[in-house]
């Protein structure tokens, strides 16, 4: 058994002083809940790969100011110049842990292509208004060995870091691909062949730790979902921990069966925790994962040990139960609530962890996909289930969109590809745990001039629960 509290562990401290920063982002967790304003913008990848729009992806500007006369609509389009990008995950070039670098901003959007491996860079000064910059083109990226990127985070020193899902020819294995604060390719950030899969990351330097998770080579999940290459084993169920300085992997983890496509990944927001959590898509699990420095080495030993459970559910149109699928998580900023998204079943839910080893189900919400409840809001109909999620700092307010990729759209919810994503949102009531879905908020890609796109990853434009990391 796991034990949250282990020898040597640090509790969370969020009370302590906000010491005093000139550069980006905020001085610590507690400082981002007090001092970060209601988001009143946001940044939605979205994209027309895999429906019948012939028209490149775009970055969309949402108003979610209640008090505007655009709220819930799409107010600017920042439309990439090639066709096919499949604009999925993206980031900033600074985050709160670059604080104290002076005159460093979180300005930039890093805005990578996962199907074309072109990296955009979107200047975000006027944040209503952002305007795209540069472009990498994907033949620079491949010079590397590399493609198909996805996570991207700031590093301290001001640089960029990506992870790249696959080699040159889409094959594995992945890697990552560092950006210098120009936005140029500095290169592989690790020695080639530390790992085979790779997918999200997230790293905590005061702990000298990174942890990285799987999916697949591109060549397998570009196609679509088989279960075939599942029991091939072309899908990856690892951990893989790092030594963050010396860019190097420490230890490795199988998950096993019930850690099946392990997609996104998360520590806790204070820098001094061990603890985090992964979501294990198929197998329709989370994991928390933990530093136990109770293990013979000195220095202690990363444990993994299945704390949620999502059980499969008959459905008359499929041929075997059908998994939850959990394919986004996220930790609020108080470290005291997990969230995340059921994309196949239609929930998105919040768990206590409090206790990172003993998660309690606080409240979830029954929306969209195979079995929600509510399959309609604001008098228009939903195409898919709850996807890419993301929290407001204060924690009240929980977003979600619906499409998860375009491939996999089509097999699993075709209309999404035809009418379009949306955005949906719940008030969170943090005191009680309690979700309340917003049956008047809707932003609805059905309606681009263009025609119906789909909507993945939100950023918001002063750092979010998803970006940001601490030194």
């Amino acid at each position: 058994m796991s034990d949250a509290s282990a020898p040597g562990d640090v509790e969370p401290d969020h009370g302590h002083d906000h010491d005093h920063h000139e550069g980006p982002g905020y001085s610590t967790p507690q400082a981002a809940i007090e001092e970060g304003e209601r988001e009143r913008l946001a940044y939605v990848m979205s994209l027309y790969v895999g429906t019948d729009v012939d028209a490149p992806d775009f970055v969309a500007v949402v108003d979610l100011d209640p008090d505007s006369d655009t709220y819930c609509e799409i107010v600017d389009r920042i439309e990439l110049p090639n066709r096919g990008d499949e604009l999925h995950h993206f980031g900033w070039n600074a985050c709160s842990s670059s604080c104290h670098m002076e005159g460093l901003e979180r300005r930039h959007l890093i805005v990578p292509g996962q199907r074309s491996s072109r990296i955009h860079v979107i200047d975000a000064q006027d944040r209503r208004n952002p305007e795209l910059e540069t472009v990498i083109e994907p033949e620079e990226v491949f010079e590397h060995d590399l493609s198909a990127p996805h996570t991207v985070h700031c590093i301290p020193d001001g640089e960029i870091l990506i992870s790249m899902l696959g080699d040159a020819d889409g094959e594995l294995p992945g890697g990552f691909l560092e950006l210098n604060e120009d936005f140029e390719i500095e290169g592989r950030w690790e020695p080639p062949g530390e790992i085979e899969m790779n997918y999200d990351y997230w790293y905590q330097p005061r702990q000298n730790v990174m942890v990285s998770s799987e999916w697949a080579a591109p060549k397998t999940y570009y196609p679509g979902f088989d279960l075939d290459d599942v029991e091939a084993g072309e899908y990856g169920q690892r951990l893989h921990f790092w030594d963050w300085e010396d860019r190097t992997v420490e230890q490795t983890i199988d998950l096993g069966e019930e850690g099946l496509i392990p997609l996104e990944v998360r520590f806790l927001h204070t820098p001094e925790s061990t603890h985090g959590f992964v979501g294990a898509a198929l197998s329709s699990n989370v994991f928390h994962f933990w530093r136990d420095e109770s293990a013979a080495d000195s220095e202690g030993k990363y444990r993994a040990e299945k704390v949620i459970d999502f059980e499969a559910r008959e459905h008359d149109d499929w041929d075997m139960p059908v998994p939850a699928l959990p394919t986004d998580i996220l930790i609020s900023m108080d470290d005291r609530y997990l969230f995340g998204s059921n994309w196949l079943h239609g929930e998105v839910w919040m768990y206590d962890i409090s206790d990172p080893a003993n998660p309690r189900r606080a409240d979830s919400l029954s929306v969209g996909g195979t079995f929600g409840e509510v399959q309609e809001v604001r008098g228009r109909e939903l195409s898919a289930g709850p996807q890419m999620v993301q929290l407001s700092l204060d924690g009240e307010r929980l977003y979600w969109t619906t499409s998860l990729f375009s491939s996999w759209d089509e097999q699993f919810y075709p209309e999404e590809g035809e009418r379009g994503s949306v955005m949906l949102k719940a008030d969170v009531d943090p005191r009680k745990g309690t979700l309340e879905l917003d049956e008047d908020f809707l932003v609805d890609w059905g309606e681009c001039p263009a025609g119906p796109a789909r909507a993945h990853e939100i950023r918001w434009p002063d750092g979010d629960c998803t970006s940001d990391v601490w030194q």
